[in-house]
């Protein structure tokens, strides 16, 4: 059984920092494209950040280039998404998902490509 689960979510200010990580099980790790996604109220699904299996290429939504930065562990069966100079429109839901790829540096940013779905972790920035 696939389970994705996310954590580090938090209530935080403006500028503040957070590290959200994803924990996977039931999966060949190693195998799998990740992505972050994250969900406002009343808003659509948004594409965040993507990494590659091997973690060699990695792909940024243009908001929140240079802020944040997708990592992975392949022996852990872990990503992270460590987030820098949070703003009040980053107040979200932030997924991790996973993709099963053949292909090494492979990224992907649509959300229907995506095989498997973690719950979610809230994040808030207050201003």
């Amino acid at each position: 059984q696939v389970q994705l689960v996310e954590s580090g979510g938090g209530l935080v200010q403006a500028g503040d920092s957070l590290r959200l990580s994803c924990a996977a099980s039931g999966v060949t790790f190693s195998s799998y494209a990740m992505g972050w996604f994250r969900q406002a109220p009343g808003k659509e699904r948004e594409f965040v950040a993507a990494i590659a299996r091997s973690g060699g290429r990695t792909y940024y939504t243009d908001s929140v280039k240079g802020r944040f930065t997708v990592s992975r562990d392949n022996a852990k069966n872990m990503v992270h998404l460590q987030m820098n100079s949070l703003k009040p429109e980053d107040t979200a839901v932030y997924s991790c998902a996973a993709r099963f790829s053949g292909a090494v540096y492979s990224v992907y940013s649509s959300p229907s490509v995506y095989d498997y779905w973690g719950q979610g972790t809230q994040v808030t920035v207050s201003s």
